[in-house]
């Protein structure tokens, strides 16, 4: 059987370019990895439902009392970061409220100054320690969850006394085993994108149940006003 990056790379092996077999190759590429995506995905949600659900409740009681959500991450976990804090702030479904939350990551001037003056690992914990508050949510993004300025952020969020939140991949890392995560699901694979691409179904469908949760207590707590007023 052919190496197969022979016969996608077949010029580097003295073999003439064949169009059609390079076609081939690359739609089972695509086949293969697709699969892969949905079978890590299924997995995944397969063992992680109810802890989804735990973290959701959580993050419903940050803002039930007026906290806000701080995200952080780094390379294309912090486009997660940003994806994420959006979602709260401008959702995209109508008659949801708008709910508070701040991307660490967005501020350039803040990130490069902190990271030149005192070093890239404070770039998170230096925004928590101006801005966060006691029960206020802490949520960071790592494949590795190896991340020595997210696990400092963590630190400093203990401290602060903030209710903590991850999604990891591979064995989940340090932000496994620290204990300074709360609420912390692990997409068990090397595979980097496949764990971006669970990270962002996740954080969808954890943003609808903190709604959910928001509306369903929300409507307790008419009820609640309507038959006190019927006492009265």
């Amino acid at each position: 059987m052919m190496d197969p990056l022979q016969e996608l790379y077949p010029f580097l092996h003295g073999q003439a370019k064949n169009s059609q077999r390079e076609k081939m190759t690359l739609l089972e590429s695509v086949r293969q990895k697709s699969a892969e995506s949905r079978n890590v995905k299924a997995q995944f949600f397969a063992v992680h439902a109810e802890a989804l659900v735990s973290m959701a409740a959580a993050l419903a009681a940050v803002y039930q009392i007026g906290g806000v959500l701080y995200t952080m991450g780094n390379g294309g976990s912090s486009c997660d970061a940003d994806h994420l804090a959006v979602e709260f702030m401008h959702p995209v479904t109508t008659g949801r409220p708008a709910l508070a939350a701040h991307s660490l990551v967005s501020d350039r001037a803040m990130l490069t100054a902190v990271g030149n003056d005192v070093g890239f690992q404070h770039v998170f914990l230096r925004q928590l320690t101006a801005l966060a508050r006691q029960g206020d949510a802490l949520f960071g993004f790592s494949t590795s969850g190896n991340s020595t300025n997210l696990m400092a952020a963590y630190r400093k969020a203990r401290e602060i006394g903030m209710v903590t939140f991850g999604l990891a991949g591979m064995q989940g890392g340090e932000m496994q085993t620290s204990g300074l995560v709360d609420y912390l699901l692990v997409v068990e694979t090397d595979s980097i994108h496949r764990i971006q691409e669970c990270h962002v179904t996740a954080f969808h469908i954890l943003w609808d149940l903190v709604h959910t949760i928001l509306a369903d207590r929300r409507g307790d707590l008419q009820a609640e006003v309507t038959e006190d007023a019927l006492r009265g």
